[in-house]
């Protein structure tokens, strides 16, 4: 069964991580894996593209199938193999809706993340203005507090008590904040979020090996 499966992927990517996570949730072993690496630019080869003309990874083939965009494989993963590993998509309708909504949002949260943290990365030098960076990061503060009134001391996942696909999708996101140095004290749920599911088995067995030489960076150590 993951014999016929292939996974290209990039350490570090929260993209890539969801899928993995996802395959490690629903036991599908042994599948095919290469990593490639972004800094070399191997997101854009020959054989990425040939099967996402975006040459963006994660890239995932099942057989002949051929499924790009990292919800739409965790999507396909949980559909075709719903009676195999964890269910990851709640039965009942307020558990559903709540597990798409939080998924669903955790675009937002990517991508004020991402406009902060990666300003001076993607930003030419003489192009960066201070006003913009201060609106990224009053955004993203704003984003995190809107996160940590979701979260229930009594819950914990980010759509109840069961891990799901909407924890799939956001954990890696969460995590990537504290290796860039969030502070807990800030955001007390969001680290407790964090560390209840740092040691899950499907996440401990795909932790980014980008980080594991790599100390903690502090860009978020002020928000």
């Amino acid at each position: 069964m993951a014999k016929d499966m292939t996974l290209l992927w990039g350490s570090g990517s929260p993209f890539c991580w969801r899928v993995m996570i996802a395959l490690e949730e629903k036991n599908l072993k042994g599948y095919n894996q290469k990593r490639l690496y972004f800094e070399k630019k191997e997101h854009k080869s020959k054989e990425v593209m040939d099967i996402n003309p975006r040459g963006q990874l994660p890239t995932f083939k099942h057989g002949d199938m051929i499924v790009n965009e990292s919800l739409a494989i965790c999507f396909y993963l949980e559909s075709q193999f719903k009676s195999q590993g964890n269910k990851l998509i709640p039965d009942g309708a307020a558990e559903q809706s709540l597990m798409y909504q939080r998924l669903f949002e955790g675009f937002t949260l990517s991508q004020k993340m991402l406009d902060f943290t990666y300003y001076k990365w993607v930003v030419p030098e003489e192009e960066r203005h201070e006003s913009a960076q201060k609106r990224n990061k009053e955004a993203l503060i704003a984003e995190l507090k809107l996160w940590e009134g979701y979260l229930d001391k009594a819950h914990c996942c980010m759509a109840g008590k069961t891990f799901t696909l909407a924890d799939v999708a956001v954990f890696p996101s969460v995590a990537i904040l504290f290796q860039y140095g969030l502070c807990e004290e800030h955001y007390p749920k969001l680290a407790a979020y964090y560390k209840s599911l740092k040691d899950r088995p499907s996440i401990k067995a795909t932790w980014p090996l980008i980080w594991l030489d790599v100390p903690t960076e502090d860009v978020l150590k002020d928000v």
